[in-house]
């Protein structure tokens, strides 16, 4: 039996085909997000890369920022609840997620069940998200994949605002015209990005195990900015960008094996 979970973000958009509610046979990943043609093209990967049609599918459960826009979906759920379901389900161990997106910041706080006790989020400003990571890279013009690399370089981090995008950008562009190494300032963006996540995560309540997802897991100069700042080691999910589709995927299984088992129970209520 095949599920699908779709995750449709504000700058991605990821797709999770998951057979026997176990395996995962396909997890694709286009960086354009909602109200593009990104959700329809991550589809016909992730199908393409199974070899299914939309057909094959059991139950399509969408989630993230865009999740109303998908038509292909059988139901929606929040990210939240997702991203819990996912990660826990490849590090049954969490107690703490930080999952940083493109538009958003989460804290999200797990029971030893993979239950969600409670969250926290900052979805009203894009500093300290992958937005905020975008408009440094631009400013600094070193790409994104990067800009850990010149992290691990640095020698002395420069202090950069974590309130405002707009303040930041303009506090880079001060340094660099200062003569402050690139490297420097990467580090100080970072600790800035860290900062943010970081004042959820204490609101949370810190645990271990803390698992890191969302786009910005895959820069390690934030990964690390976290760990020390928590003074805890961050466990960065694998592919950490489909982690909120993969649980879409699990709850759609779920939830087909519970019809199936209703069914069942009615047939054999009805035959006694």
């Amino acid at each position: 039996m095949f599920t699908m979970g779709i995750d449709i973000g504000s700058s991605s958009s990821k797709v999770v085909i998951l057979e026997d509610g176990v395996k995962i046979i396909a997890g694709e990943v286009i960086q354009i997000g909602t109200g593009s043609t990104g959700p329809k093209r991550v589809l016909d990967e992730a199908l393409s890369k199974a070899g299914l049609k939309l057909q094959d599918m059991a139950k399509i459960i969408a989630t993230g920022y865009g999740r109303s826009s998908v038509e292909e979906a059988h139901k929606q759920i929040s990210e939240i609840s997702c991203q819990a379901k996912g990660v826990f389900f490849l590090v049954p161990s969490v107690k703490l997620i930080i999952d940083i997106g493109g538009q958003d910041v989460k804290a999200i706080k797990l029971d030893s069940k993979g239950g969600v006790k409670q969250f926290f989020m900052n979805d009203k400003c894009a500093a300290g998200t992958g937005r905020f990571l975008d408009v440094m890279s631009r400013v600094l013009e070193v790409n994104l994949d990067e800009m850990a690399e010149y992290d691990a370089r640095a020698t002395e981090p420069a202090t950069v605002s974590s309130t405002c995008t707009v303040f930041a950008e303009s506090e880079v562009i001060s340094q660099l015209s200062n003569g402050v190494a690139k490297e420097n300032i990467i580090a100080g963006v970072h600790q800035s990005v860290a900062s943010k996540a970081c004042g959820l995560a204490y609101r949370c309540g810190v645990e271990e195990d803390i698992v890191m997802c969302g786009g910005v897991a895959k820069d390690l100069g934030v990964v690390r900015a976290i760990s020390k700042e928590l003074k805890k080691p961050v466990i960065v999910a694998p592919n950490p960008q489909i982690t909120a589709a993969l649980g879409a995927a699990i709850f759609a299984f779920e939830e087909v094996m519970a019809a199936v088992i209703f069914a069942f129970e009615e047939v054999r209520g009805a035959n006694k």
